[in-house]
């Protein structure tokens, strides 16, 4: 007499379907597949959460994105030397410690073209990729005439909330790069030296870092920042970092002067006065 077990399976042979015998698995087995799996339902989500706020960081931060250390040509001494200073920068901030000691300041100085702005951002691009630091990258000057617009109070652009906006932004940013601090400038406007004196003495305060980008040596620095500016920076962990290898911009004007064409007597000539 056949049992119950095998009336099933033949009624399910009739059907068309093949009766799997049940397999028991112990509940520690389980639980350990079902937290692999939820762990690497975790790791997924976390990978793409900061894919996702890297580059909202990265978006907001206003770098030139190849401004990278892949793209740095490390062909003279100065800038071997920058990148040593750059890469030590960056592996401190693993250390929580001493970020929260205190506030540091990176100040590359140096003529034009010499790959000031190019390090400083490639440094940035490794905190945002690495650490997540936030990070904006701004030119003094920039900042300055949005500072100057805001107080047109007839004006219906938003200067206004878009300045107080940006101010706020310079506070509280992790890391604050300034380029072209005072370029063509001989001293800062003596309400634009209070007003950097006091933005870096808050980011001081709140242990947050900046790099400082000049065209001017140390001492035309001060000089062009003024004292209360500069004590401001004094209070910083400071590392000074000179460029002075060679240009790495493009020559516009050739090394050797073009040969001047002779003109014909004949034909047309501009600005002929007869």
């Amino acid at each position: 007499m056949d049992s119950i077990k095998d009336k099933i399976q033949q009624l399910g042979k009739a059907l068309g379907r093949q009766h799997v015998p049940d397999k028991y698995t112990d509940y520690a087995s389980l639980r350990t597949e079902y937290e692999a799996l939820a762990n690497r339902d975790v790791k997924q989500l976390q990978k793409e959460g900061k894919k996702r706020r890297i580059q909202d960081i990265q978006g907001r931060s206003d770098l030139n994105s190849k401004w990278t250390f892949a793209n740095l040509v490390e062909d003279s001494q100065d800038v071997i030397e920058a990148v040593s200073y750059a890469k030590s920068f960056i592996a401190a901030h693993e250390d929580m410690t001493w970020r929260r000691s205190g506030a540091h300041m990176m100040i590359f100085y140096g003529d034009y073209g010499r790959g000031k702005s190019h390090t400083a951002g490639a440094i940035a691009h490794e905190l945002i990729e690495k650490y997540e630091i936030s990070v904006l990258y701004r030119q003094l000057s920039s900042i300055l005439d949005m500072r100057l617009f805001s107080y047109d109070f007839s004006a219906q652009d938003n200067a206004g909330q878009k300045y107080r906006e940006i101010n706020q932004e310079l506070l509280d940013v992790d890391l604050l790069i300034l380029d072209e601090v005072c370029v063509n400038e001989t001293v800062l406007k003596q309400n634009a030296q209070s007003w950097l004196g006091n933005v870096l003495r808050q980011r001081l305060a709140n242990h947050k870092n900046c790099i400082l980008i000049t065209n001017h040596n140390l001492a035309e620095l001060e000089n062009a920042i003024g004292r209360y500016c500069f004590e401001s920076i004094k209070e910083y962990d400071t590392y000074k970092v000179k460029f002075s290898g060679p240009s790495r911009r493009k020559e516009i004007i050739p090394a050797q002067p073009e040969a001047q064409k002779t003109q014909s007597t004949g034909g047309y000539r501009p600005n002929q006065v007869k």
